[in-house]
């Protein structure tokens, strides 16, 4: 009989550390053995919920906020990056776009069984490919590539009805205390915080397992 994980990804596509969390959560559980059912489903969370519709600056926002010289934020990060063979340059994207209609396409996706390759090709288009991923059309392009008609896209992110359901979770997901991004729950019951290491990911699951398997 297979066992079942169930893992609860909190995430905003334009947070550096969530792609780099998520492709080493990826890169963790296919290394995991046959026999486990693994469902991964995203939820919405806001980094920053007052970001404009035309975007902020992003090293302009960290001058201001930490006041410090951007680059030296950027490198950790970048550095993180490198050790899972992301190649990121935070340079290269210099706005933060608000990420409400991201977040509805994602959530919608889940009937397609694509909604974490959505979530995750949605960042990497944000910080891989420098887009803007706050634009209907490319919002869109990507989603046709993941289950969706474009026409489809189109009208689920325009839905003012469909906007306020991914605003209404992204304020519970902050109201049940997740303060950042990335989060993830193994099964309902373990929480891991932060891009940590793919063998902390594996520990995570392992013990996840084992106490399930304890429990039955």
């Amino acid at each position: 009989m297979a066992k079942t994980l169930k893992i609860d990804v909190f995430t905003d596509v334009v947070c550096p550390w969530c792609l780099i969390g998520s492709t080493r959560l990826d890169k963790a559980v296919a290394t995991l053995p046959h026999g486990i059912d693994v469902i991964i489903e995203n939820h919405p969370f806001y980094l920053d919920p007052t970001t404009p519709v035309e975007g902020v600056v992003v090293a302009d926002m960290l001058r201001a906020k930490y006041g410090r010289d951007p680059k030296e934020i950027w490198a950790r990060a970048e550095a993180e990056a490198e050790k899972s063979g992301i190649p990121l340059d935070l340079s290269q994207q210099p706005r933060m776009f608000p990420t409400a209609k991201a977040h509805t396409l994602t959530r919608l996706a889940r009937p397609y069984g694509t909604q974490h390759t959505l979530a995750n090709a949605i960042a990497e288009a944000y910080f891989l490919d420098h887009r803007n991923i706050n634009d209907d059309n490319v919002l869109a392009d990507l989603a046709e590539a993941h289950g969706f008609d474009k026409g489809e896209a189109m009208d689920a992110i325009s839905d003012p009805k469909e906007l306020a359901i991914t605003e209404e979770l992204a304020t519970q997901a902050a109201a049940q205390g997740i303060r950042g991004v990335p989060f993830f729950v193994f099964n309902g019951k373990y929480a891991l915080s932060g891009a940590q290491p793919e063998e902390v990911f594996l520990q995570a699951i392992e013990h996840t397992l084992t106490e399930d398997e304890a429990d039955a």
